[in-house]
């Protein structure tokens, strides 16, 4: 019987146990994770923060789901180690766990600002449910906030503050909210609706330094300027720091994540990876990339477990990922890797609606839609199919997009 063993119970982990149990029905199966809680929606918990869902619907998984497919969920649980040449797992205090396969998704946690109290009661990162729990509770009875961290996890909190009735000004270090993702024009969309909820993007800073009261609550934030920002409630989200302290002389190669193969495979003989933790081999761009969506972790977490069950090269990971924001009046959403072109096309249709596509090597490899969402569909084809049309840019830019448009040596 074999034993598989998956760290992490998000949903790349998730989603490995149940592919597994589907591919090898006779096999023993362990999740482990370190949080007091089952799988649960990690999108709807910032709608939970924001006061606008209750807790019920954001649950995925009850105890009762593992036990129905004869999966050991065990909760609260630290690994300290791996043994890779014993292929055992110690733990703090839960003994230690075998196993003939491992899958590791133990994803990251919130990066904390190297600046002085940035540890203080008040200051909030935005990861798992029991951080919307303490989100909401405190934003709920707060006037003044401040932001960190101009990404895609940072709008959150924005969104939070403008839910909540919190003033809050965004410290930006650079020039415009993900400015490695947006140009001037389609950022300011983004500040707009900021402004609309009550939130003041603000430029060129940051912070130095936090100022608490002398019960040690979060009071002020200093920015490299010298400017001060009264808050009684700050969110701080600039990146993650990935878990894997455990696997400190396991002989993983890491990358900036854990680096794996198309098939999920690590560069130790019976170990996976999957989820944000994973910096994979993208058979779409030619070359190892990351990716923090729900949809890309669920599916690196099938294809994981298929290739563990099948001890082969049964499948690659092939997928093309997207994010959106709802926090305002029009959608936002980004898609594939709109940070790693070396050349884009854009227009602005109205004051709400933006479009910019990215480009590799002539080939459509991310972008960013504002306002009408309805061409990801027609770009994901192009970028599935490495289509060269970086040269006929002014097609994907058209108001509503005709593949017929594009020219036929192109199809190829």
């Amino acid at each position: 019987m074999t034993q598989y063993v998956i760290i992490g119970d998000g949903i790349s982990g998730s989603s490995a146990a149940e592919t597994l149990r589907e591919e090898d029905p006779d096999a023993k199966i362990t999740v482990i994770t370190d949080e007091g809680e089952p799988l649960y929606n990690r999108i709807l918990i910032k709608e939970h923060a924001k006061g606008k869902l209750p807790e019920a619907p954001i649950s995925i998984h009850e105890e009762e789901w593992y036990e129905e497919r004869d999966i050991e969920l065990s909760l609260d649980t630290h690994v300290t180690s791996v043994d890779t040449d014993a292929n055992v797992i110690h733990t703090h205090d839960s003994g230690d766990i075998s196993y003939d396969k491992l899958l590791v998704a133990t994803g990251g946690t919130p990066t904390q600002l190297p600046v002085d109290n940035s540890d203080a009661d008040g200051i909030h990162h935005f990861w798992t449910f029991q951080d919307a729990r303490g989100i909401k509770e405190h934003a709920e009875r707060s006037d003044r906030g401040v932001i960190v961290g101009a990404g895609l996890l940072g709008i959150d909190f924005a969104a939070v503050c403008g839910a909540q009735g919190i003033e809050a000004d965004y410290l930006m270090r650079g020039d415009r909210w993900w400015r490695y993702a947006l140009s001037a024009e389609g950022a300011e969309i983004m500040h707009e609706g900021m402004r609309d909820v009550g939130v003041e993007p603000v430029f060129d800073s940051g912070v130095d330094r936090f100022e608490t009261d002398d019960d040690g609550h979060v009071v002020g934030a200093v920015d490299p300027n010298g400017e001060r920002y009264d808050c009684d409630f700050a969110g701080v989200a600039i990146g993650l720091t990935f878990n894997t302290e455990f696997l400190r002389g396991a002989g993983l190669e890491q990358n900036n994540g854990i680096v794996v193969d198309e098939y999920m495979r690590t560069n130790v003989d019976d170990i996976y990876a999957a989820g944000d933790i994973t910096r994979f081999y993208d058979v779409l761009l030619g070359e190892h990339a990351q990716n923090g969506s729900w949809g890309s972790a669920k599916e690196q977490g099938r294809v994981a477990a298929v290739n563990m069950a099948a001890d082969d090269e049964a499948e690659a990971f092939e997928w093309v990922s997207s994010y959106s924001i709802t926090h305002f009046d029009f959608p936002f959403l980004s898609f594939g890797h709109p940070t790693l072109g070396d050349e884009h096309a854009e227009a602005k249709y109205s004051d709400t609606e933006w479009r910019r596509v990215a480009f590799k090597d002539g080939k459509i490899v991310g972008g960013v839609l504002i306002g009408d969402l309805s061409p990801q569909s027609t770009f994901k084809q192009l970028m599935r199919e490495q289509r060269e049309v970086a040269d006929q840019a002014e097609v994907l830019l058209e108001k509503q997009v005709d593949l017929d448009n594009l020219a036929p040596e192109q199809q190829s």
